[in-house]
């Protein structure tokens, strides 16, 4: 569907046709859920903003009627209960109101970054979604005036980016309609200096300095107010024929060759700070502070006088450097005949009344001498302003830091069009263009922008290699070579630091201390960053840290340390060459097992979700400390496997573990270590389904001998999932122990036991025991395996209304923990549940959501599942040719080694009976059920039931309508109740009362429905 409040409350199926929402109150409540669509919206912001501050008794209570009004307005159940609130399951794109912003927010990065044709088509875009006034006919309530002021400030924003567009391109905008702008915003000083741009550029000077006149006149007299200095500079530049430049001076601002990409918030910051009289841009080298003091500086009314202190070898010389820069040297006089503190006084007296922005570029290597200066100047010069860059601050009272990140980068997979509204992607297309005319985007260019980090130096430097490399190429070099192999060419005629990647860092590397490059090496040895706790734990005293933090070596952020790659790298070789790196990495192995053992108790407890993210948060550490164990150290890498199980499976990583658990196991054989059994046997749980049968056996026989409580409780979940749930009396639960949560997974293998064996009654009743138990603890994972099963028996009862809100509910808890894998399983099964309920549209929506995740996540780990629930789809669609060759799919795709393998094998091969039934091929259809008959004996996951259902439709096409309804009623036995709503059982049902009545139908079904699954297996057989 698609929904408009850009205008009038506007709703449409997705044939176009309008749907009438009636009566204000449930338009309100509408536009609130669409203006967070797709977002839980809580009921107490539904009661303020259809209330106010003075709501009703019984204001929930009308919500719910309001929400009902709705839901029968609109299609489907788009509308969704969560507990605190109601979200309106749409894409947010299908919203005028988020595609406009989506837009506007596109166009304003493509204006900062150059692009300004691109930039117009998206701002015209975005612009033409209006259709009148913001929230137009429910425009009295309560929530409404705040944001139409706010959509009408982006509006207007978007018609004022979208003028600068076009003020740029060789056609221009109209003046005709910024005069309506200006009319209709008289006080909106950058739609006045636009309209001034265009009439100046269309040759009307005179026009452009009356518009100045005409606002200064009404600031004056309506605020007391004069008009920006911007304006101000603007006005000038007309009375003097020409655009705003700075002033010339004897150090002027450098001219560049290449355009100026990104940036555009640091600038934005930079402006808004331009009453600061000292700021200082702060980063690694290759971030780009040079270039964008320089275009700050440009921006800047006042006179700007820029100096390059990267030549100077000595901190005496810096005043003579400013000196030389401003012009004031005598003629014939060199530095040794100025002392330091003559030139100081020199430069004092000089800039004592002047206003001047000074620029004092790559401070590092000189700061001690360069503060000194900075801060006699500032002090004796009042109209002085300094904007430094340097690698680590002045360290002046009074200074403001602004700190230089790498350029943003696009995640994975993002559409390249937007891609290149990213300032990394969009700066190596610029550059890319400039030595390879014709150069066209690809996905590599985002990929080799986030091997980069998006540091500006790197990506230039790999843009310019596009002469002689593919894109794919270049990205492939990076990884087989590294960056400093590759980014070993610059411009030759930039200082020697500046040349290549490698002189960059070194330049840097050559500025620490003997203290500071011992930190600098061993702190390479962590991948993603530290927190203060384990770099003081790993590499010892923590003191230095903070200096490397001011070098900008190492980033500060959120309690975490990280170094950029590039100079970890750099500092990795280092740390090689001091012969340290074995006993570093030793001691990093060492500081994350001891996490992970801290953590693994805690995951089975309410702060789970705590513990999980402070686990993910350390996830590179956690993976490099492991590849080191594996190979130096197999014990501590098996104490790893085992301490971090529950984490790798709770957040849904758990085949990130697989590699190192085989690699693992080819180096330990069947050999194991002693009282590591249990930590042997996680690692061969890791390693399924690439373990060799011998480590299986031997897994096998020490689960076997383990007749007690398990150090690692997750082992016997683990081992369940994979061997299936132990049988009531088996020994294995004393496996378990008597923690509640060891006792909560028990109830929870038991009740499964009970439901694939038909005792639905008893399942359902242990279930919800479960569902209690780990309730009572807080773990979300076990509640959510509850409510998942829970579902399918609500749905098998036709109970489709609590079904979903179950399965819903699993949902939710598998994305607090981020188990997509899991979200997954729910979805298919939901979607199956949604089928045979009739509800194709929802089911659909279901399959694609699980298909985005696998896609997303990167993984394809259901595929079969998929197809499998595609096939059911199409099937019932009446689709037979697609439901074929998505069984087909789910058959080529299944893993028979996996747990779940055969249940995925049994139901495609039951759909394509089902098929070959409706097409009236019996044989095929016998060979079929057979397969899945003998599926269902191997193995007890298997749903049997749906096996019996469908041999009861082909024991109906063969003439047999007792048996049908006998074999009906035992695949329902499995299930514990006779159901209503499943298309294929109604069909038989009603063909086998229509043929031998319902009297003996009842009989015949009652047999059935006595029936155990062993006896149901017989009865097939």
């Amino acid at each position: 569907m698609q929904f408009g409040i850009l205008g009038p409350l506007e709703a449409r199926t997705a044939e176009g046709e309008s749907i009438s929402v009636g009566g204000l109150r449930p338009r309100a409540l509408l536009a609130l859920l669409l203006l967070d669509a797709g977002r839980l919206v809580g009921v107490d912001r539904l009661i303020d903003g259809q209330y106010g501050d003075d709501p009703p008794a019984g204001a929930a209570n009308a919500i719910q009627a309001h929400v009902s009004r709705l839901r029968r307005s609109l299609p489907g159940d788009l509308i969704e209960f969560h507990g605190a609130g109601y979200r309106l399951a749409v894409d947010p794109d299908d919203v005028d109101v988020h595609r406009f912003e989506r837009l506007a927010r596109a166009g304003r990065r493509l204006l900062a970054a150059g692009q300004y044709e691109r930039a117009a088509r998206s701002l015209r875009d975005a612009l033409g979604l209006w259709r009148g006034p913001a929230l137009a006919d429910v425009a009295g309530a309560p929530f409404a005036p705040a944001q139409v002021a706010r959509l009408d400030e982006l509006r207007l924003t978007a018609q004022e980016d979208l003028v600068e567009a076009e003020l740029a391109l060789p056609e221009g905008t109209s003046t005709a309609g910024l005069r309506q702008l200006v009319v209709a915003y008289p006080l909106r000083e950058r739609l006045r200096g636009q309209l001034m741009r265009a009439l100046h550029a269309s040759g009307q000077q005179a026009a452009a300095l009356a518009v100045f006149e005409e606002v200064r006149r009404l600031l004056s007299d309506e605020l007391g107010a004069d008009p920006s200095p911007e304006l101000a500079a603007l006005h000038l530049a007309i009375l003097r024929g020409g655009e705003p430049r700075e002033r010339a001076t004897g150090g002027r601002l450098p001219a560049h060759l290449t355009s100026f990409v990104g940036r555009a918030e640091e600038l934005d910051r930079l402006h808004s700070l331009r009453n600061s009289r000292l700021i200082t841009l702060t980063g690694p080298g290759g971030t780009g502070k040079t270039r964008l003091a320089i275009e700050a500086a440009r921006r800047r009314v006042q006179e700007a006088c820029f100096v390059d202190l990267s030549p100077l070898d000595d901190g005496a010389q810096v005043p003579q450097a400013v000196l030389g820069s401003l012009g004031l040297r005598e003629a014939g006089l060199r530095a040794p005949d100025l002392g330091r503190s003559d030139a100081v006084e020199r430069l004092t007296a000089a800039l004592a009344e002047r206003e001047l922005l000074l620029v004092l570029d790559n401070c590092e290597h000189v700061v001690a001498p360069a503060a000194v200066l900075v801060r006699r100047l500032l002090e004796a010069c009042p109209r002085l302003a300094v904007l430094a860059t340097s690698r680590e601050p002045l360290g002046l009272t009074g200074e403001t830091l602004v700190p230089l990140a790498p350029l943003a980068v696009p995640s994975p997979g993002t559409d390249l069009d937007e891609a290149l509204t990213y300032p990394a992607v969009s700066l190596f297309a610029d550059r890319a263009a400039a030595v390879r005319p014709g150069f066209t985007m690809g996905p590599g260019v985002i990929e080799i922008c986030a091997t980069l980090e998006g540091l500006p130096l790197a990506i230039e430097l790999a843009a310019a290699r596009v002469r002689s490399f593919s894109v794919e190429e270049i990205s492939s070099r990076l990884k087989e070579h590294g960056r400093f192999t590759l980014l070993s060419r610059g411009d030759r005629t930039a200082v020697t630091r500046h040349q290549t990647l490698h002189a960059v860092v070194d330049w840097s590397w050559s500025l620490l201390s003997p203290d500071e490059r011992v930190m600098a090496r061993r702190f390479s040895v962590f991948s993603g960053g530290a927190s203060l706790e384990a770099v003081e734990q790993v590499c010892g005293a923590g003191e230095v840290l903070a200096d490397l933090v001011d070098k900008s070596l190492v980033e500060a952020s959120g309690g975490r340390y990280r170094m950029f790659d590039t100079i970890r790298l750099f500092c990795a070789k280092r740390l090689a060459e001091a012969g340290e790196e074995k006993r570093l990495r030793d001691a990093h192995a060492a500081c994350f097992l001891d996490l992970a053992q801290r953590a693994d108790p805690c995951l089975r407890r309410a702060e789970q979700l705590d513990w999980l993210g402070r686990l993910s948060a350390e996830h590179s550490n956690i993976e490099a400390a492991l590849r080191h164990a594996v190979q130096e150290g197999p014990e501590t890498a098996l104490r790893l496997i085992a301490a971090l199980s529950a984490y790798w499976w709770l957040s849904g990583r758990r085949g990130q573990a697989a590699s190192s658990a085989l690699s693992l196991l080819g180096r330990l054989g069947t050999e194991v270590p002693a009282g590591l059994e249990e930590e042997y046997l996680l690692c061969v749980l890791h390693a399924v389904p690439d373990v060799l049968p011998a480590q299986w056996e031997r897994a096998e026989e020490i689960m076997r001998s383990l007749d007690r409580e398990l150090r690692h409780p997750f082992a016997a979940v683990m081992w369940g999932m994979a061997a299936g749930p132990p049988e009531p009396d088996s020994p294995r639960r004393r496996q378990f122990g008597s923690e509640p949560w060891s006792r909560a997974v028990v109830l929870l293998g038991q009740g499964v036991v009970n439901l694939l064996d038909g005792r639905v009654a008893d399942a359902d009743r242990d279930l919800e025991a479960t569902l209690a138990s780990f309730r009572s603890v807080g773990e979300r994972w076990g509640m959510a395996q509850a409510h998942e099963w829970l579902a399918l028996i609500s749905s098998w009862r036709g109970e489709w209304t609590r079904a979903r809100q179950l399965w819903e509910q699993a949902l939710d808890l598998y994305e607090q923990l981020g188990a997509f894998d899991e979200m997954v399983d729910v979805l298919c099964r939901r979607a199956g549940g949604l089928v045979r309920e009739g509800d194709f549209h929802t089911a659909a929506a279901d399959l694609r959501r699980a298909a985005e995740l696998e896609r997303r996540t990167g993984r394809s780990h259901r595929p079969a599942l998929i197809g499998l629930g595609w096939g059911e789809l199409a099937r019932l669609r009446g689709d037979h040719a697609e439901a074929r060759a998505r069984y087909t799919e789910a058959l080529e795709a299944v893993d028979l080694r996996s747990y779940a393998g055969g249940s995925i094998r049994l139901l495609a091969l039951t759909g394509l009976g089902l098929l070959a039934q409706a097409e009236g091929d019996l044989t095929a259809a016998r060979l079929h059920h057979a397969e899945a008959l003998a599926c269902a004996r191997a193995s007890p996951a298997t749903d049997l039931a749906h096996v019996a259902e469908a041999q009861a439709g082909l024991a109906l096409l063969h003439g047999a309508p007792d048996q049908a309804a006998f074999l009906l009623g035992a695949g329902l036995a499995l299930r514990g109740v006779v159901v209503a709503g499943d298309r294929d059982r109604e069909r038989i049902a009603a063909r086998v009362t229509e043929v031998i009545g319902a009297e003996a139908f009842a009989s015949a079904f009652a047999r059935g429905v006595a029936l155990d699954r062993e006896q149901v297996l017989a009865a097939l057989s």
